[in-house]
């Protein structure tokens, strides 16, 4: 790579430094992996003397080691969104399935704006940046006091968040897909409260589980909810998450119509999904999605047959 492109590199890296984004070395014209030794390879020596450090713990806002590490060779610049107080929604474009190269599905983007025009709200005006497969990063500002973490789907289809454990590739690097480019900026945006609020791990419930899925009533939800929480706990691997998914969107009517409260389903298909052997976080990731669609989808109440 040329001597100007190594030096754009390092602006890159120095630039995001001084906004206090917390910036590793990636391999060049790679979006991963990081270009730091791994466990294995740990000497015990230099910044992980007192242990290994991972690249969420070496990441920096320092000049000097920024300098150090981008003359070695033309790295490409990843961000650590957690230690940088970032949290940056991932806007995907859908797979090519067609002959034609194109696909129907709608983008990330697209399904983003559909998902602000419900809440009510415009698409947030923020720093965002062109991906190298076309897509788009939004960058907000993390909340005080809320420790958030990455997310696969939980807003909509296409849509990823990177937060604590997550990293995203700075405006500037050039991938062999193409470059990433600043579309809006440089300010990112406070993270709206509405889309804070999808993203929040569920509460821990007070109740106990049993009383959840208990059907106290002749209700059919309540009955449904029993049901469909003992199904989802039976179920084998293989078909744990479909079953939640498919368990959620079945149940999310009745919260749409009001005759469930939601945080009781997830309660009871959270505790299911993790006695089929299911972890917390695949839990909240495929109920929040299931959820958060089937609500959406059923506002109005059919008639029954």
């Amino acid at each position: 790579m040329p001597h100007d492109a190594r030096a754009a590199l390092l602006r890159t890296a120095l630039e995001a430094a001084e906004r206090g984004w917390h910036v590793f070395p990636i391999r060049p014209r790679m979006k991963r992996p990081p270009a730091l030794h791994g466990t294995d390879a740990c000497t015990g020596t230099g910044p992980c003397t007192r242990g290994h450090l991972g690249w969420e713990q070496r990441a920096t806002t320092d000049p000097d080691r920024i300098r150090a590490a981008w003359t070695q060779a033309p790295f490409n610049v990843g961000i650590a969104t957690g230690p940088s107080r970032l949290v940056v929604v991932d806007l995907d474009k859908p797979k090519t399935t067609s002959i034609k190269g194109s696909s129907d599905a709608p983008s990330g983007a697209e399904t983003f704006k559909a998902l602000c025009e419900r809440a009510g709200h415009a698409v947030p005006d923020t720093y965002r940046v062109r991906t190298a497969s076309g897509g788009e990063h939004l960058y907000f500002t993390a909340p005080d006091g809320v420790r958030l973490t990455n997310t696969a789907r939980t807003i909509g289809e296409l849509i990823d968040t990177r937060a604590w454990g997550g990293y995203v590739v700075a405006a500037g690097s050039m991938t062999t897909a193409g470059p990433y480019e600043p579309l809006r900026g440089p300010v990112a945006a406070s993270l709206p409260a509405w889309l804070q609020h999808i993203l929040e791990p569920a509460p821990k419930p007070s109740q106990a589980p049993s009383v959840a899925v208990s059907a106290q009533s002749g209700r059919y939800a309540d009955v449904a909810l029993a049901n469909e929480a003992a199904n989802v706990a039976r179920a084998v691997e293989g078909e744990r998450e479909a079953t939640l998914f498919r368990a959620a969107r079945a149940l999310g009517r009745f919260v749409a119509w009001g005759d469930l409260a939601r945080h009781v389903v997830e309660q009871a298909l959270q505790e299911g999904g993790e006695r089929a052997g299911l972890t917390p976080a695949e839990c909240r990731s495929t109920l929040r999605s299931a959820l958060n669609w089937s609500i959406a989808h059923n506002q109005t109440r059919r008639n029954a047959a």
